[in-house]
């Protein structure tokens, strides 16, 4: 996978994720989302369905610092999961991750992106719309602890050039 240079300066990898993996993964789950993390068995049953699912891993030093999955069922692509440890965030990490997860939605021939974001995440929320996710829908008290969740659609119709290498100032 193709890493902008600045992150492949930082000593960026990114790489499949494996099932030797899900453990590493599952800590920094619950310490990323501790109201709604994934079950430990949900990682390897998603990695069980390749035909349908990807999963990725970034690293640094041999150290995991973020992590997303995707399902894509013609004609729809879902983003699973994207995750990025707070001391990582702001250095293009999320988006080199979400830009290999869209390249694989397209490979797959799917039509949209589709994602479910905490409405009180703007961070994240932002990235989004930096790639060209439009708010779609609202799920009232989505996650556990009641705050809603916004769906978000990406077209996949045409290119979108927030998919190649994060901007300056890339904020996740």
């Amino acid at each position: 996978m193709k890493l902008p240079p600045q992150l492949e300066l930082a000593g960026v990898c990114l790489r499949e994720m494996t099932e030797a993996d899900i453990p590493a993964v599952e800590v920094l789950e619950r310490r990323l989302f501790p109201v709604d993390a994934w079950p430990l068995q949900m990682f390897f049953d998603e990695l069980a369905q390749p035909e349908t699912r990807r999963y990725l891993v970034a690293e640094v030093a041999g150290e995991i610092v973020a992590y997303a999955g995707l399902m894509c069922i013609e004609p729809i692509a879902d983003v699973q999961t994207i995750a990025v440890v707070p001391e990582f965030e702001g250095k293009g990490i999320g988006s080199a991750i979400l830009t290999e997860l869209i390249q694989e939605a397209r490979r797959r021939h799917a039509a949209d992106v589709l994602l479910e974001v905490r409405a009180d995440n703007p961070r994240a929320q932002k990235l989004y719309l930096r790639f060209g996710f439009e708010r779609i829908h609202i799920r009232p008290r989505y996650y556990r602890d009641g705050t809603d969740a916004l769906i978000m659609r990406l077209p996949l119709t045409g290119p979108h050039p927030n998919e190649s290498a994060p901007t300056e100032g890339a904020t996740w």
